[in-house]
């Protein structure tokens, strides 16, 4: 089974300036399409419905990125969203860079099989 990645979007993939469009975050659509290139399944948790979800889900499929799950789990039937790891700018002690977040989910890090 892959391992899940929870990503959310707002001051995870581009600057929190939620409602409105955040500028891109370094490495952070790179990143993301080089871990599911490694077997990682993507889930894009964010509280943004509606409108402003499309918008951000299409600011990543024109950057190439095409999430495996949007706001949906994709193991359980639950409110909570199960994913083996989360990445969110909400974060005790605040969110790493991508690049360390990519060294901790490689092969050399966390990544199990």
């Amino acid at each position: 089974m892959k391992k899940i990645l929870a990503v959310d979007f707002d001051g995870t993939i581009v600057e929190n300036a939620y409602p409105l469009m955040g500028k891109p975050i370094a490495d952070a659509i790179e990143t993301l399409l080089e871990l599911q290139s490694m077997g990682y399944a993507l889930m894009l948790w964010t509280c943004r419905e509606d409108s402003l979800l499309a918008v951000a889900i299409e600011y990543c499929e024109n950057n190439g990125l095409v999430f495996d799950s949007v706001n949906e789990n994709m193991v359980f039937d639950s409110r909570r969203p199960f994913a083996n790891y989360y990445i969110d700018d909400r974060n005790i002690g605040g969110m790493p860079d991508w690049k360390t977040i990519k060294e901790l989910l490689t092969p050399a890090g966390y990544l199990v099989e």
